[in-house]
């Protein structure tokens, strides 16, 4: 059964080709730039063939067609024909309220992605965009919507409630949505699966570390609480993102005569790591060079990053009444050893203690205790967990 994933952006599509029954994939690439002279396409096929090269992408359906072209490529496709492919999954960010799983897509699943343009508006344009241009190009060919938030939608009132008026937060569709749910999902399930337990049988903590960072609790397989809210604005410090800060700030920032899309931007784009390194740069790698050289303000930001993401493991931890293994899992999160040390060296009192070669090697359990929680650096998958949803309703 071959499936195709698609994951289309406001100027990029990611596409990636699995043989789901040998659940493996076979080809995946990037096209870049879209609608723009610079466009191009980076390819490469599990034979370990790469081709990149300069495409016309004006259109969704054109860069689409790109990609499908490389797949059937004489010297570095994998597929002779485009008829073998039997479903298109796609990962759509926001599914509102209502969505609690993948769905196939219909009229009625459509115009819920329309609805929640308003709470997802930069992702969920695109990401429609890229349904509406497979099916012109695949009319033949079922295809499959994965919500990143759809796995949130276990939380219970307590959690995704705000304590605002019931009548506004019905007006507005206003409750804590939670989004990396497709990631929290994939690496909590391989985190029991190395655990040797049904994850129905877990108490899991997982913390998505990359660019954005989430963190969720988990309990049997359903989610206890998740740190992003409304938007991916809220918890964690991330790259450029802020996390937290008292709603209050806003409204003195506004009345102190910022705009609203300033504000906007400023906590969206310019906060976080690189708002408060000032070096010019979000990326955790280079937050830590520049600590390490002795730069305050970098290392100020590392120390941050670091707090939050301690207290929020130590309020996951209360709210599942304890845990069974807390899984790193994102860019930062499975490749950063350092970052897991910084936290890790914090929640001793938890009964947590890593293994130093078993952190440094990226193993998968890197702990070192027998009996107390279980740390571990789960790569994700989201594409796989994708295609592995698109099989599993196809089927």
């Amino acid at each position: 059964m071959k499936i195709l994933v698609i994951n289309a952006g406001s100027s990029s599509v990611k596409f990636t080709l699995f043989d789901m029954d040998q659940d493996v994939w076979l080809a995946k690439g990037l096209i870049e730039r879209m609608k723009s002279p610079a466009a191009s396409l980076k390819y490469s096929n599990h034979l370990g063939q790469k081709m990149e090269k300069n495409i016309v992408a004006n259109s969704y359906e054109a860069a689409i067609s790109a990609a499908c072209l490389a797949l059937c490529d004489n010297e570095y496709g994998v597929i002779g024909s485009l008829e073998v492919i039997v479903g298109i999954g796609h990962r759509v960010v926001h599914g509102g309220a209502e969505v609690s799983g993948s769905l196939r897509l219909t009229p009625e699943v459509k115009q819920t992605i329309l609805d929640c343009y308003a709470l997802a508006p930069l992702h969920n344009p695109p990401n429609y965009e890229g349904i509406e241009a497979c099916e012109f190009l695949f009319p033949e060919i079922p295809q499959v919507a994965v919500f990143d938030t759809a796995f949130h939608q276990t939380m219970p009132a307590e959690a995704y409630t705000y304590a605002i008026p019931a009548a506004v937060t019905a007006q507005h569709k206003l409750r804590r949505y939670g989004f990396h749910g497709t990631s929290h999902h994939y690496v909590a399930l391989a985190g029991a699966k190395a655990l040797g337990r049904d994850i129905k049988e877990c108490k899991l903590i997982t913390a998505h570390l990359g660019n954005g960072c989430s963190i969720t609790a988990i309990n049997q397989g359903r989610v206890a609480d998740t740190s992003m809210g409304v938007t991916p604005l809220e918890g964690l410090v991330m790259g450029t993102r802020c996390g937290d800060v008292d709603p209050a700030l806003v409204l003195f920032l506004c009345r102190a005569g910022h705009s609203v899309d300033d504000v906007d931007k400023l906590l969206n784009k310019s906060s976080g790591l690189l708002g408060l390194a000032g070096i010019g740069s979000g990326d955790m790698r280079d937050i830590i060079t520049a600590a390490d050289g002795r730069n305050a303000a970098a290392k100020l930001a590392l120390d941050v990053f670091i707090h939050r993401l301690q207290k929020y493991v130590g309020a996951y931890a209360a709210v599942l009444n304890g845990f069974d293994a807390l899984i790193f899992t994102g860019g930062i999160g499975e490749n950063s050893a350092r970052i897991r040390t910084l936290v890790c060296e914090r929640l001793g009192y938890l009964g947590i203690e890593l293994d130093p070669a078993k952190n440094r090697a990226n193993e998968i359990v890197i702990s070192r205790n027998a009996t107390g929680p279980k740390v571990m650096a789960v790569p994700t998958n989201e594409e796989l967990m994708i295609a592995r949803e698109t099989a599993r309703l196809l089927s």
